[in-house]
């Protein structure tokens, strides 16, 4: 009875060994049939294309610049005196020739009054003293008076009226002082705050001044651009044409107002490689304020017939820079370019890639060279520098926007791109 037991338990061992062999072979086979029936082939990645089109790109350098008014006037006392009225009012437009400020003027009108008295004697005594030169002359012709007297008398006419001629210049000197008194803006502008008081006394030697006024309208921006750029500025300067000129607030979107190119520096910053340039703004409207910092953007060329490709499809890495190409098979080629200007949107390709080619434009970091794709969605690139997203399928241009921007319309509840 004990061995068929012990039988019994080997039989059901065997049993359950072969039992467990044929479940894991058909496991096996299931796992080998279903990657049979599916494929080990890798999955088609979504992208995002572009085709690369022919149009204008404008070359702008967008470079930090400073509001240069044309002219900062600080007003300086040209004499001494004690301030006795002050007629203007901080922080407001002034015209060239207001009255601002007022010198006590007594003192210089007392002076101008002695010199006008010494003027009056001295021109009396010249009046005598040719006079007599006259009546020493007809004497002289008598032989009645000595030829030493008439000479004598001769150079006291010249004394005296030398006399009258610096009582005269001393007068003028009395009259400019009184001038001097009555202080006008030198230019129109706007006036800063007041540096002096009302009773304040104030000399010619004083550096502080007594308010300073700006020039605001028209005004200048002051900026550098790299010396490696400047060759194609001189180029464009030389064929007498006009370089635009836009200042924008610091967020780098609003513009401020557009203006000209008016001046390039005679040399190059040693220690930046920078040059300052100068450009010139009318600023009728005063949104350009002295010494604000804006940026530039100085339009120096249209590129025409250019090949542009979205900047989001060109890639750096070993090979330097390039893009992914799409095949007609569905697969991605990947192609070394050299690429030209940009706008921040699109990228002129001058090697590696011509007009009508298809570009991946979003998706390329899942990719390698040769892999499958399968198009989402397309963008257009559009020529005056503003890309638009539009389905493939689309029938009208997507709604423009701000220029420079991207817009999507979009496909199948998503955006295309995404």
């Amino acid at each position: 009875m004990a061995v068929r037991e012990g039988q019994r338990k080997r039989g059901k061992g065997r049993y359950v060994i072969a039992l467990v062999v044929i479940l894991l072979v058909a496991f096996i086979w299931w796992r080998h049939s279903g990657q049979r029936q599916h494929g080990y082939g890798p999955v088609p990645q979504s992208v995002v294309t572009a085709k690369a089109v022919s149009g204008p790109m404008p070359v702008i350098l967008d470079e930090l610049g400073t509001v240069t008014p044309t002219a900062t006037v600080t007003l300086l006392p040209q004499i001494s005196g004690y301030i006795t009225q002050i007629a203007f009012t901080e922080g407001q437009m002034v015209q060239k020739g207001q009255f601002l400020v007022q010198i006590d003027p007594r003192p210089y009108q007392i002076q101008l009054e002695q010199y006008q008295a010494a003027l009056a004697k001295d021109q009396a005594s010249l009046d005598q003293a040719r006079s007599d030169y006259a009546r020493y002359l007809k004497l002289e012709a008598q032989n009645s008076i000595s030829a030493q007297t008439v000479s004598d008398q001769k150079f006291t006419v010249a004394q005296d009226a030398a006399a009258v001629k610096s009582d005269q210049a001393n007068i003028d000197t009395a009259k400019l002082d009184l001038a001097y008194c009555h202080i006008t803006s030198p230019v129109t502008g706007r006036i800063g705050l007041r540096l002096v008081d009302l009773g304040n006394y104030v000399t010619s030697g004083s550096s502080t001044g007594l308010a300073v006024v700006t020039t605001i309208s028209p005004t200048t921006v002051e900026f550098s651009v790299a010396q490696q750029d400047l060759t194609q500025i001189l180029e464009q300067l030389e064929q007498g044409r006009t370089l635009q000129a836009s200042a924008y607030e610091s967020d780098d979107v609003t513009k401020l107002e557009d203006g000209t190119l008016s001046a390039v520096d005679n040399q190059v910053n040693t220690s930046t490689g920078m040059v300052k340039l100068r450009a010139d703004f009318a600023n009728t409207d005063n949104k350009l304020f002295p010494n604000q910092f804006v940026n530039v953007h100085l339009l120096v060329k249209t590129l025409q017939n250019a090949t542009l490709v979205p900047s989001p499809a060109v890639q750096e890495g070993a090979p330097g820079a390039y893009v992914y190409v799409v095949q007609p098979d569905n697969t991605v080629k990947m192609v070394p370019v050299t690429t030209g200007p940009t706008d921040g949107f699109n990228t002129v390709i001058t090697k590696g890639v011509s007009p009508g080619d298809e570009v991946v434009v979003d998706g390329v970091d899942r990719l390698t060279d040769g892999s499958k794709i399968t198009p989402s969605g397309r963008e257009t690139v559009t020529t005056n520098g503003a890309p638009e997203a539009i389905a493939p399928s689309a029938a009208s241009q997507a709604p423009s926007g701000k220029p420079g921007g991207w817009h999507h319309k979009k496909q199948n509840g998503q955006a295309a791109g995404q």
